[in-house]
């Protein structure tokens, strides 16, 4: 069979294959046959399993124990919340709050979601190191290491089949537990797709031991593939203060770099006398003796000029030199560059940008004490205790280049990253959410965190009323309402084997929640379901 006759997920597997060969993480002759068989297998689930035989663990040392996918009878479906959910602008596109096991929504959002999301971002739950129901994920509830790694590789498998090739995963978790996500994610997602980890301030004054205040934890990053393409900041620059006759064109320009530097390297071609209104200067400010001296002697280090002197005749002619005092500076604009067009230099409009730093999460803005802040000016009592504040993913987020992405939270908590999206929308972007949630009661939730929070949240800040018409919250005095759309889905189960009229899979599964139009014909649907739900009908012993 040819490689592109394989579906999109045997052709990532195989591909990820061979780097494990390219690597020397596995031998040639074990990866041929994993490839011959990853190509036989019967469907993409089969082939994600046969793949995983050629992870070694020889590289992390990380070891846990793996839980098991068993096939049911019973298909897991998304059905619609309709008092839940709610359309203000049917101009604007919908964004999803799934309610349920975010392992049977992931296997759901495949369907259609397939290599279509762009930013994921999860806040996995994670505590003290004390025994728990195995990979129990209730907030209440402090799992061990071992159920954390469990509880999250088969979902991490899911969401990487969710993930564009374009995409990037953000992952928060604590000092404890950093080391070894980060090994099960270069298991998942392969060390070539590591970008970094940030860390991120969660409190000026940290919880106190009798040895050191912890105050951060951190944002383990990972891309689809190695060659994405991170999203450039705005260069903002206090010096970006001095103005001249091209402010309208080029921007307001900095007076930060001298002409002439002494530890780029002497060169002898960059070492010529400069003249300007009848002054002639020298690189390092030096005499015409030294000049001539140092010229002849050629050193291997000194003093000599950032630009040629054809580049300088044509920075000088177009305003980007000044003279102060004895010393030459070149103006560095905002909003414009030099740049060398075949045989000539232009001025061309480039707006400044730079690359986002590994420590932009260490500033006050993304403390856990702003989460909380926003929390209480949309609910009256305390309701949530581990949110993120929203600028945490406005900025993780924000580091994709495109303005209409598909954002998925499976952990998705208060709803944070819900709340991130709708604001960050404010640029004028299409971007939109998919949260999932399970509905754990607590003590502050009797209903469920999605019912009693996430869902809440959501209608509150998007309609700026609650579901019973209430508008008892500080956060609408002063906020404007988001609008937008929003469906909340439930996760049902039918048996394969059920063909009464009415109950069926093919009666009770409606094809236009996974973004697909009403088949003409039940053959259609049938073909359909039998296609695309397969995966739906595992379960993680």
């Amino acid at each position: 069979m040819q490689t592109s006759e394989l579906s999109k997920v045997k052709q990532d597997l195989i591909a990820e294959i061979e780097k494990r060969v390219d690597d020397h993480v596995l031998e040639p002759s074990n990866a041929e046959l994993l490839t011959k068989l990853i190509a036989q297998a019967d469907n993409d689930n089969e082939a994600i399993s046969i793949a995983a035989l050629g992870t070694t663990y020889k590289r992390t040392g990380l070891h846990f124990d793996k839980r098991l996918e068993r096939l049911t009878h019973d298909i897991r479906y998304f059905c619609k919340n309709e008092e839940l959910s709610f359309h203000t602008d049917d101009n604007k596109p919908v964004n999803k709050l799934i309610i349920g096991d975010n392992y049977e929504a992931l296997q759901n959002l495949l369907v259609q979601y397939t290599g279509a999301v762009d930013v994921i971002y999860i806040d996995p739950p994670y505590g003290k190191d004390s025994m728990g129901e195995f990979a129990q994920t209730n907030y209440q509830n402090a799992i061990t290491r071992d159920n954390l790694l469990s509880m999250l590789y088969p979902r991490l498998q899911l969401a990487k089949q969710l993930l564009s090739d374009s995409g990037v995963i953000f992952c928060s978790i604590d000092d404890k537990n950093q080391a070894y996500v980060k090994c099960l994610f270069d298991e998942v997602f392969g060390e070539r797709n590591f970008i970094t980890v940030f860390p991120r301030l969660t409190k000026k004054a940290g919880k106190t031991t009798d040895k050191i205040a912890i105050n951060h934890d951190y944002v383990i990053t990972y891309a689809g593939n190695e060659n994405v393409a991170i999203k450039m900041l705005d260069h903002y620059d206090e010096e970006y203060k001095h103005v001249d006759e091209f402010e309208s064109e080029r921007g307001k320009y900095k007076l930060s770099q001298t002409l002439d530097y002494d530890t780029l390297g002497y060169v002898n071609s960059l070492d010529y006398p400069i003249t300007i209104d009848g002054i002639t200067y020298y690189a390092g400010n030096v005499s015409e003796e030294e000049y001539r001296k140092r010229k002849v002697e050629n050193p291997k280090n000194g003093y000599r000029w950032r630009w040629s002197q054809e580049l300088f005749d044509f920075g000088y002619e177009n305003g980007f030199i000044v003279v102060k005092g004895s010393r030459i500076y070149t103006k560095t604009y905002k909003n414009a560059v030099i740049e060398k067009q075949g045989m000539f230099y232009e001025v061309v409009a480039k707006e400044r940008k730079k690359t986002p730093s590994s420590l932009a999460l260490l500033e006050n803005e993304y403390s856990n004490d702003n989460a909380k802040k926003e929390l209480d000016s949309i609910f009256t009592v305390k309701v949530f205790d581990y949110s993120k504040p929203a600028a945490l993913i406005k900025t993780l987020v924000n580091l994709s280049e495109k303005d209409d992405a598909i954002i998925l939270d499976f952990f998705a908590g208060s709803g944070t990253t819900g709340h991130a999206v709708l604001d960050l929308n404010k640029d004028g972007g299409n971007r939109t959410f998919i949260l999932c949630q399970m509905n754990e009661k607590t003590d502050t939730t009797p209903n469920g965190i999605a019912y009693d929070v996430t869902a809440k949240r959501l209608k509150r800040i998007m309609t700026g009323e609650c579901y019973d018409g209430t508008k008892d919250f500080e956060w609408i005095k002063k906020n404007k309402p988001y609008g937008g759309n929003l469906d909340v889905y439930e996760i049902d189960k039918v048996a394969d084997f059920e063909y009464t009229e009415g109950k069926s899979p093919f009666d009770v599964i409606d094809e236009t929640l996974y973004g697909q139009p009403r088949f003409a014909t039940l053959q259609e649907k049938i073909d359909w379901v039998c296609s695309h739900f397969g995966n739906a009908r595992k379960q993680l012993d």
